[in-house]
């Protein structure tokens, strides 16, 4: 068995950071469901494996991760400036953008299209669900994660880190549900033939979202929560 097919998307992910393009590309889970062999992962996304370790084996090595850094190596508060500037703004605003979005296309095509309404109150739930999840993030793990970095960690209410840490993961893994979703209603974004330029601006907006999180999710699932942990031990 070739070695990189018992390694998990995780570690793969992690060994050179180009590798989450081509498992974009491919479909397959490496934020949520990283921790499956690449094998299993392939299976899931009914891809072939021989496919996705030919684009693997072309990837220059790249040392680092989402903004040219090494997120391994980098101080943590480093990295959670990182996903805030970028990620947490990112979602904001594109949630915003695209639930205006919705509700013109809606508007206009939900008479003939009724999956477009559930793609509208699916996505609307997970915008605010995500900005909750932001919110507790910024306002209490992440200022826990940087102070403890420092040595002058407060008094929590949580214990160890790994408690808020364990109920972000799951809170990741219920979008990852959402945004699977809203690619089986909406027919893996594809735009039907009567469709107009807000609406397909409006599947590519939800396609930049769903890659834009699963890079989100990874920097959090796979790098900093595990250091955090690390550090706290």
């Amino acid at each position: 068995m070739n070695a990189t097919m018992s390694k998990t998307v995780r570690e793969l992910a992690l060994e050179n950071p180009g590798a989450t393009r081509v498992f974009e590309q491919m479909g397959i889970d490496y934020c949520c469901g990283g921790q499956k062999p690449l094998e299993e992962a392939c299976a899931a996304a009914n891809v072939s494996v021989d496919a996705v370790l030919a684009k693997l084996e072309e990837l220059p090595y790249s040392p680092g991760s989402d903004g040219g850094q090494d997120w391994q190596k980098e101080p943590l508060a480093r990295l959670i400036a990182h996903i805030n500037g970028t990620h947490h703004v990112f979602v904001r605003s594109e949630s915003a953008r695209i639930l205006r979005l919705l509700d013109k296309v809606c508007g206009v095509h939900g008479g003939n299209h009724p999956e477009l309404l559930q793609v509208q109150s699916g996505f609307a739930a997970l915008a605010e669900e995500l900005s909750n999840h932001m919110t507790k993030e910024e306002q209490i793990l992440f200022p826990y994660i940087r102070a403890a970095e420092q040595g002058s960690a407060p008094h929590s209410c949580f214990g160890s880190v790994q408690n808020p840490i364990r109920m972000m993961m799951f809170e990741h893994d219920n979008a990852g549900n959402v945004l699977r979703e809203l690619r089986r209603i909406s027919d893996d974004y594809t735009a039907p033939a009567d469709a107009c330029i807000s609406y397909r601006t409006l599947y590519q907006a939800l396609l930049d979202f769903e890659a834009d999180l699963h890079q989100h999710i990874h920097l959090e699932n796979n790098i900093l929560f595990p250091r955090a942990i690390a550090m706290e031990q």
